[in-house]
């Protein structure tokens, strides 16, 4: 069944006016003090969570740079 009649561009618009996103919002990190993504590993010192911290050499994520 087809609708009866066509949708204006303007009650389309107004429905999609909410379909945006919200850009992200890094934290602070509690080791480093630099910006990370929550539920994300900080690049500089690994930190994830309390009691949890990844080292990646290859990646560089939680070593000692030179």
């Amino acid at each position: 069944m087809l609708p009866t009649q066509r949708q204006s561009h303007g009650r389309s618009r107004r429905r999609r006016s909410h379909d945006s996103l919200t850009p992200a919002k890094p934290a602070i990190c509690p080791v480093s003090g630099m910006p990370k993504l929550n539920h994300r590993a900080c690049a500089e010192s690994g930190y994830v969570r309390p009691g949890l911290t990844i080292k990646i050499k290859k990646l560089g994520i939680g070593v000692e740079r030179d």
